[in-house]
């Protein structure tokens, strides 16, 4: 076997492993953005309660409800997964803001869909761009 065709093994290869590594992520990230939607538009009484804590009115819970089951199919749909990982960072940096100021207690579990969304938006960047027609 020769360099090249090293090379090359060793990169689809790499690029394999990391196009399931996205993929396991986006699943995981599109189920706990998902259920969180789907919690916030049941009238979960938890999420009632924690909408009522801050302020912003009852019909809020469902805007926000309607935006996080939306970034979490565009996770699953190839085309709109970066874009969709993007829409989630402002999601999720504004629900963790909302969390550690308003609610006062720790945005941990915020901060750790961040770094998975983070990371899925960095992984799909090709796809960002082609969704904007940027080369």
């Amino acid at each position: 076997m020769s360099t090249t065709e090293s090379t090359t093994t060793t990169r689809k290869k790499t690029g394999r492993g990391k196009n399931i590594a996205l993929w396991v992520g986006q699943v995981l990230l599109a189920y706990q953005i998902g259920l969180g939607g789907v919690l916030k538009l049941i009238g979960d009484p938890t999420m009632v309660g924690m909408f009522e804590a801050i302020g912003a009115g009852q019909w809020f819970r469902y805007v926000v409800g309607v935006i996080e089951i939306a970034g979490a199919i565009g996770l699953l749909i190839p085309r709109l997964t970066g874009v969709a990982a993007l829409g989630l960072i402002g999601l999720l940096v504004c629900a963790a803001g909302t969390n550690a100021f308003v609610l006062g207690g720790p945005p941990i579990i915020e901060a750790v869909l961040l770094v998975v969304a983070g990371l899925v938006a960095w992984g799909r960047w090709s796809s960002v761009k082609a969704f904007f027609g940027a080369k």
